[in-house]
């Protein structure tokens, strides 16, 4: 096997593994040992005070196994393991790029994205902000996105979910 395509595998390996561990963290640490970090993201704008939010320190959390991965690909002879950190940081760009300025707004670009995908990652994750506490949430990923978010809804029915995003 010739070594980019090698390296291309491990790379698309580490960035589908990310949604799983961004589900599993975000399930069983941010809705759980770690509220009190990820809380404030579930608070409406207003109750919120300055750009950043404690929820952004997981953003640092999840480079930390990147960087590792860096280190370990450059510093030693198993160069492979770079590809990891490559698809954690891909992950982690697409994460942002959807949950921070799609989603949330964060940032007012690409606001226009209007297709069924598009727009079932918006309901799915209106349906988790739906809740302001940690119990008793649903859809915790980001990019795999239950079926039922698929469906048509009605149009006041697809705001509200959609608006729960403005928290």
């Amino acid at each position: 096997m010739p070594n980019w395509l090698l390296f291309s595998l491990i790379t698309l390996a580490a960035y589908a593994g990310m949604e799983f561990m961004a589900w599993f963290t975000h399930k069983y640490l941010m809705h759980g040992l770690l509220w009190s970090w990820h809380e404030d993201h579930h608070k409406p704008k207003h109750e919120k005070q300055g750009f950043f939010e404690k929820n952004d320190r997981f953003f640092l959390v999840f480079a930390i196994p990147s960087m590792i991965c860096y280190m370990i690909g450059g510093l030693t002879t198993h160069f492979w393991v770079l590809f990891i950190g490559v698809g954690i940081s891909l992950y982690g760009l697409t994460y942002f790029l959807i949950h921070d300025v799609y989603i949330h707004r964060r940032f007012s670009w690409f606001k226009q994205l209007d297709s069924k995908y598009s727009r079932a990652i918006l309901r799915a994750h209106g349906t988790h902000h739906a809740r302001r506490d940690k119990d008793d949430c649903e859809s915790f990923g980001l990019l795999v996105v239950h079926p039922k978010f698929f469906k048509k809804r009605s149009r006041r029915e697809d705001e509200a979910l959609i608006r729960n995003n403005e928290a």
